[in-house]
């Protein structure tokens, strides 16, 4: 009986990782006609984007200490909703504050969804006791695809915004609602669920957070530069230039949803390692490419490389700090999430502007490549403090919520 709520639990968090990429694509891929819609300018247009991931950053850590009174499963069953009603919002306003608060709601709302929702994915991992956090995140990639090729046919037969959106939420938001009540908690209980992790443990927690950030600054790159790179410095057509990102979510995907079975035949360590080595050597050619179709090919090897590690350090959490611990440790480590994404585009383009293209590129390489220096933080508990800490690691948890720093 026991297992048959589990599958259902995974089952259900899996479409809402799905939900949420379509969303998250629905939202992005419309960017231009949201400008055009409400005249934002495009000097003011950096604001608008940029509040969105500073307030899910927010709510990320709102979340950490709600998640001590409810479950993250009440978290994510209310959140995503929102999320839904905060896009169809975007596309129903006629005036900049409409758009405003519509944005500031989804921004809140996505914060707690992502950090309630990498809760649950790291928690029912730990009770199969086998990786599926990958799975989770390969859903996530296949609604950014299907969201993505949504707003490709609203845009191509010239939907309105509104009536772009409002189908996916027709259709999405009672499905989302019925899912839920199969979401499954397991959760530790002790001093950790009330005092959190202390400064000591959000030291152990940040080579996590710097790996985190570094690996979304290469995935916003490849969001938010890929076409203008193809285009402007290898020479593409505008047509093909579109192409970098759709090959980048399907290479996603297929990396993710075969990425489990690697993480158990050859560990996570090895995963991580593996897929860090690609990232990079996917940003050295497309900064050397010659020509856009050796560009295409950089931009498929980030996303075999890429879709790793961030659902591997959400587990590398999990394992770090069992127990209700690992609540405040995702919402931690999802913030930076957004940092990452607050870093990346403003980078690129300020070093590209100033320098070369070619050679801002070659600096999420180098940011990616940190994550080998922290490489054995994604393994076992054991094997970075020795034998017998596994079995340690609740005692220590509640030690480093009272501010010790214990191993």
């Amino acid at each position: 009986m026991a297992d048959v709520r589990l599958r259902h639990g995974r089952g259900a968090l899996g479409f809402s990782f799905f939900v949420q990429g379509v969303t998250f694509a629905l939202l992005v891929t419309r960017i231009p006609a949201i400008q055009d819609r409400y005249g934002i300018s495009d000097a003011l247009l950096p604001a608008f984007l940029a509040a969105v991931p500073v307030l899910a950053g927010v709510a990320s850590v709102a979340t950490e200490h709600l998640v001590k009174r409810v479950p993250p499963s009440a978290v994510l069953r209310w959140s995503q909703p929102l999320v839904l009603l905060s896009l169809l919002g975007v596309g129903a306003g006629s005036q900049m504050w409409h758009v405003a608060v519509a944005l500031g709601a989804f921004g809140l709302s996505v914060g707690a969804l992502d950090a309630s929702m990498n809760m649950l994915g790291v928690s029912l991992q730990r009770a199969y006791g086998r990786s599926i956090m990958l799975g989770f995140h390969a859903a996530y990639s296949l609604g950014g695809i299907v969201g993505a090729s949504a707003a490709w046919a609203g845009a191509h037969w010239q939907l309105g915004l509104f009536e772009s959106y409002l189908p996916a939420v027709v259709v999405l938001l009672p499905l989302v609602l019925v899912g839920s009540r199969f979401y499954v908690d397991q959760r530790g209980r002790g001093v950790e669920a009330e005092k959190g992790l202390g400064a000591g443990g959000f030291k152990l927690l940040l080579p996590l957070c710097l790996v985190m950030a570094c690996a979304y600054i290469g995935d916003s790159t490849v969001a938010n530069w890929s076409a203008k790179y193809l285009q402007d410095v290898l020479g593409s057509s505008e047509q093909l230039a579109t192409v970098p990102y759709n090959v980048y979510m399907v290479t996603t995907l297929i990396g993710r949803a075969v990425g489990d079975l690697g993480v158990r035949r050859f560990g996570a360590v090895a995963v991580v390692r593996g897929g860090t080595v690609v990232a990079a050597a996917g940003f050295a050619v497309v900064a050397a490419a010659p020509g856009a179709w050796v560009g295409m090919l950089g931009f498929t090897l980030l996303g075999i490389g890429l879709c790793v590690i961030v659902p591997q350090t959400f587990a590398a959490a999990g394992r770090l700090f069992p127990g209700a611990a690992s609540d405040t440790a995702i919402a931690r480590l999802n913030i930076f999430n957004y940092v990452g994404f607050l870093i990346g585009s403003p980078l690129v383009g300020g070093i590209g502007d100033a320098w070369s293209y070619r050679g801002a590129m070659l600096v999420p390489m180098v940011l990616v490549l940190i994550t080998l220096v922290y490489a054995r933080s994604f393994g076992p508990v054991e094997a970075r403090y020795g034998v017998g800490h596994e079995r340690r690691a609740g005692d220590w948890a509640v030690d480093v919520g009272r501010g010790g720093n214990e191993v």
